[in-house]
Order: C-alpha cells, then sequence, then structure tokens
C-alpha cells in the first residue's frame, strides 16, 4: 500500500473533512481486527489507515504534511527538524508519537536562569515541562493501556488509566527537561488523541452501538450477542422490538475513577436477509392487508 496517506484512505488532495471521516469508518468497518480475528494483513492495513485518518483529520498536521514540512507517519522531516519548550501551551508539541517538545534555544533557558538570579551560588532552578501527543485506539483509552514513548533523549512508559478521553493531558512529574544548579525536573505533559471506533461510540460514561437484529429476533424476541468494550455479553431482545428501540446493559460502559462503569446502549437496527426470500415475501403479501399502518397518529 502506498505511503500517501490520502491513497490509503482512497480520497483525494481536495477531500472534504467529512469525505475523510466517511472514508476511514467504511475501511475500518471492513479491517478492523475485532472483525477479523487473526488476519494479520487486515491488522496491519488498519494500522495504516488509521495512522492515514489520525494526520489527515487534524487540519493543522494536514496543512504542514501538504507542505512538507512533516512525512506520512507525522514525523518532523530532517530540515525542519527543531525541538521546542513548553513555554506556551501543550499544543506546541510534535504531532507524533514520538516526538515531544525540548528546549528552546540555550540562550532563552540562560535568560530565564539569570532573570531568576542564577548568578547567585546555589540557586535551584526547576527544569521546563515537556509537551507531546499520544495517539491510541478507542478500545485503549477505555480499557486502559501503557505505551513507550521516544524522547529526545531516551523513552518513557506512559501508563494511560481506564476511561482517558480523547484531549485528556496526563502529567508525568520529574519526566520533563532537567533543572539547573540542582533543581528538579519539569514534568512531561502528554496529551491524548483517540482515534474512532468502527462500531462504538462515547457519550459521556456510555457507550453506544447500532446492533443489528433479524425480523424473528425483533418480532419474537431472544437472546443476541454484543459486543462490549470488556468482551461480548448475551443481550434480550423483547418480543415485538421496533428498529431505533434503544437497550441498555448495565455496568459495560466506560470505567470511572471510583471503580464503577457507565453503561452500554444498544440501538436495535432491522436487517433483512441479504437475498430475497420468496417465502417470506409471500407471507407478507398475504399480511399486508391486515390494516397496520406504522405510519398512524404520526401527522
Amino acid at each position: 500500500m502506498s505511503d500517501d496517506p490520502y491513497a490509503r484512505l482512497g480520497v483525494g488532495r481536495d477531500a472534504s473533512a467529512d469525505d475523510i471521516k466517511r472514508a476511514y469508518r467504511k475501511l475500518a468497518r471492513k479491517l478492523h481486527p475485532d472483525l477479523n480475528p487473526g488476519d494479520k494483513t487486515a491488522e496491519e492495513r488498519f494500522k495504516q489507515i488509521s495512522a492515514a485518518h489520525d494526520l489527515l483529520s487534524d487540519a493543522e498536521k494536514r496543512a504542514r504534511f501538504d507542505r512538507g514540512e512533516i512525512d506520512a507517519s507525522g514525523q518532523e522531516r530532517p530540515t525542519q527538524r527543531r525541538w521546542r519548550d513548553h513555554a506556551g501551551s501543550a499544543r506546541d508539541s510534535y504531532a507524533s508519537d514520538s516526538g515531544f517538545a525540548d528546549f528552546a534555544d540555550d540562550d532563552d533557558v540562560l535568560s530565564e536562569f539569570f532573570s531568576r538570579g542564577g548568578r547567585r551560588a546555589g540557586m535551584r532552578v526547576k527544569g521546563h515541562d515537556l509537551a507531546g501527543e499520544l495517539r491510541i485506539d478507542f478500545l485503549e483509552a477505555v480499557n486502559g493501556t501503557t505505551r513507550r514513548l521516544g524522547l529526545p533523549d531516551g523513552a518513557v512508559d506512559v501508563v494511560v488509566p481506564p476511561g482517558s478521553a480523547d484531549g485528556q493531558v496526563l502529567r508525568l512529574r520529574g519526566k520533563g527537561a532537567p533543572g539547573w544548579g540542582g533543581g528538579p525536573p519539569g514534568d512531561l505533559l502528554v496529551t491524548l488523541s483517540v482515534a474512532p471506533h468502527p462500531r462504538f461510540t462515547r457519550e459521556g460514561d456510555d457507550i453506544l452501538l447500532d446492533l443489528p437484529v433479524s425480523i424473528p429476533e425483533a418480532v419474537l424476541g431472544g437472546k443476541v450477542e454484543v459486543p462490549t468494550p470488556a468482551g461480548a455479553v448475551m443481550l434480550s431482545v423483547p418480543p415485538g422490538s421496533n428498529a431505533g428501540s434503544r437497550l441498555r446493559v448495565r455496568g459495560r460502559g466506560v470505567p470511572r475513577a471510583d471503580g464503577s462503569r457507565g453503561d452500554l446502549y444498544a440501538t436495535l437496527a432491522l436487517v433483512l436477509p441479504e437475498q430475497p426470500d420468496a417465502a417470506l415475501e409471500d407471507f407478507l403479501r398475504g399480511w399486508a392487508g391486515r390494516g397496520y399502518d406504522p405510519r398512524k397518529g404520526r401527522g
């Protein structure tokens, strides 16, 4: 597959943000590892389209890629590489898993040091905070994970707690730039960027998904398997359930700090057989004359 993120998603360079999102979701539904267990090729392609979506869904990163300032992985191109400190906001950081903001020019650091009275013997100055971005999958954010990130002078393990959200900032104390004069190091601020999931969406601490059901399951009821972030469970569909009905699975949502969890809500989607069914069609032709009107009383 091409290294070009546009080619990976099958969109042109003039594609809108909605075009990119739709293309990613369409491919993710086919390639997600949960839907292709054991298929290494699908897993690798899913990683590639996820990386392409991460880059192109961010307007600033996309513009920088189009200008040739960063490559398809989000890394600075060698001629543009420059470490930056965290004097402003967390958004001054690199847009890569492995790149973090570092000091700006040495003169800036020395200037700050001396402005704090650093000429006096024994003056201790705390190091600067560093900032960066960590891209993780939806399920990694919900269930928690540990990811290793590269820094200018090594690497650090970042523990992502269960229930983490997109845009959340994790502070790793003492993992920033070293201090001066024996002062303590600064902190490392990691902003989480959570990729969308092909089936799940998050609403606060709750998880939402569409659950396909057959005509017999909707009319007669029955037990169906429902995927959740913590594994599949069985859900009872009541007899006479309409498409669009919302069923709750308690305690299968996002973990909370107190140990409890939100809920999962499954919205029923009625799915007809893929191939025409003559017996079903004959039955419905005979049954249609019973005066059933789904639009009656709806204006």
